[in-house]
């Protein structure tokens, strides 16, 4: 998903500011955050109350609100404790105690945090090191579906190269590149954004921002190459194999990746909504559309490595490629359930298509990459999801999803229980979209031989990246 589904167009970036004397006071002065008593007792307060939470966020057992007052009291005493610690988020967190204390005056209904969430605008001040304080009744992407309310302790990752990407040829005032130092359950997941229409609202705003945690994602991806690399066989470039070694290298590396990626749903020859919003249709649609978004950045980052004099855009240009390439096929492919899965069959394709073109290598039991045609291949790859998007634009909806199917399925096998691989009836094709998505299998297009086998030996380590962060110890032995 992208901050980009947000709201506004990202015409024009944010004023980058970097090392303003007030601003270094500031990061000071919370820097100790995640050890206070303070932080600990808000942390411990909210846990306890998602204990007496429904999914929607409310309380409705009367005979828990004494509880659910006196937690909430020591939640917000918490917060107008740590509040000197985060002056540039004064007017959120004075907010945020008196949407508490709306809501514990109200009952605990369904709680309504409109006005704190309105108040913080974490995209305005994108310093690297500035340090947040962020606590919402919430469900969180990839972990709980419950709206139930979590505290987070951040901390932004905006280093001097990236802001100048941003102000320049990357513009995207909306992105907010973040460092999870401590959390609540809700996100001792897989989750790895931090989005604002996750919050409990009455009403829904223009959404102005949206954070993703770099250090989680890279953290994850540490763990997951390093262990696949070595169940491949594979030699990892001097470079790729840099990225392993160094967590705050590969964090930077992200922010570049996300920043290029997060802006590439809004642009292009786009036949339709990009994001989907309130529409259903098949999940390979999805697919397509985030690949595009990577393989955007990963063309972006080969066009920067031909032409940027800046020594340390031109590194993190080169580490992109390799980021997206080993996260694609060795964390995306395998992550997840198998039912609509389409990061998953994102990964897949990407594997496939590099496979028979001759320049991904499964031979004698060991992965090997002929890496000066792998750009050209993976660039090739993008070319064709942007050809189809643009002869889309004169299709019919369901001709244009017919046609991303075609394209998926000229490199991926289709299960062999296939509608649509066998041609969908015509009761099908004159009806509603409806029947179209209703035919897609939730496996549609099932893990390769190598997959399958890849897949056993590294779930495990799959299943082992729930809730990292960089402060992880990141290497199995």
């Amino acid at each position: 998903m992208s901050t980009q589904q947000l709201g506004a167009h990202p015409s024009r970036p944010t004023q980058s500011v970097i090392g303003e004397p007030e601003v270094v006071e500031d990061v000071v002065g919370a820097r100790d955050v995640e050890t206070s008593e303070a932080w600990l007792s808000l942390k411990a307060a909210a846990t306890a109350l998602q204990a007496l939470q429904v999914q929607d966020g409310s309380v409705p057992d009367a005979g828990n609100h004494p509880a659910a007052q006196d937690l909430v009291a020591t939640i917000t005493d918490a917060v107008e404790a740590l509040r000197p610690a985060f002056p540039h988020d004064d007017a959120y967190l004075r907010a945020c105690v008196r949407d508490f204390g709306r809501w514990a005056a109200g009952g605990f209904g369904v709680p309504d945090f409109l006005d704190s969430l309105l108040a913080f605008q974490p995209q305005q001040q994108r310093i690297d090191g500035l340090r947040h304080l962020v606590v919402f009744p919430m469900y969180t992407q990839n972990g709980s579906s419950d709206r139930h309310v979590e505290a987070l302790l951040v901390e932004v990752i905006w280093p001097e190269f990236v802001a100048h990407l941003e102000a320049g040829d990357y513009g995207n005032r909306l992105f907010v590149p973040l460092r999870l130092l401590d959390f609540t359950p809700g996100y001792d997941t897989n989750s790895a954004v931090l989005f604002p229409e996750t919050v409990a609202v009455r009403e829904t705003p223009t959404f102005s921002w949206g954070a993703i945690f770099q250090d989680r994602e890279a953290a994850r991806f540490r763990r997951v190459v390093a262990a696949a690399a070595s169940t491949t066989d594979l030699a990892l470039p001097e470079e790729a194999a840099r990225m392993l070694a160094d967590q705050a290298l590969t964090e930077k590396t992200f922010v570049v990746w996300d920043l290029i990626h997060d802006r590439t749903h809004m642009r292009g020859d786009l036949p339709f909504d990009p994001f989907m919003i309130k529409q259903r249709m098949p999940y390979f649609l999805y697919s397509l559309e985030e690949l595009r978004c990577d393989l955007t950045a990963y063309r972006e980052c080969v066009r920067l490595e031909a032409v940027t004099e800046d020594a340390e855009t031109l590194e993190h240009a080169r580490l992109v490629q390799y980021a997206v390439l080993f996260d694609r096929i060795f964390r995306f492919a395998i992550t997840g359930s198998r039912v609509r899965n389409y990061d998953g069959l994102g990964g897949q394709l990407l594997f496939a298509w590099l496979h028979q073109r001759g320049v991904l290598h499964w031979t004698d039991t060991s992965l090997a990459f002929d890496w000066d045609g792998v750009p050209a291949a993976v660039v090739a790859l993008g070319e064709a999801i942007d050809d189809l998007y643009w002869r889309s634009i004169d299709r019919p909806k369901t001709a244009h999803w017919l046609a991303a199917y075609d394209l998926i399925r000229s490199t991926l096998t289709p299960h062999p229980a296939s509608v649509w691989a066998r041609g969908l009836p015509d009761e099908i094709l004159a009806g509603a979209p409806k029947g179209y998505t209703d035919a897609v299998l939730d496996d549609e297009f099932p893990l390769s031989m190598f997959y399958e086998s890849l897949d056993k030996k590294m779930r495990p380590v799959i299943e082992s990246t729930a809730g990292m962060v960089g402060s992880s110890e990141v290497l199995l032995p």
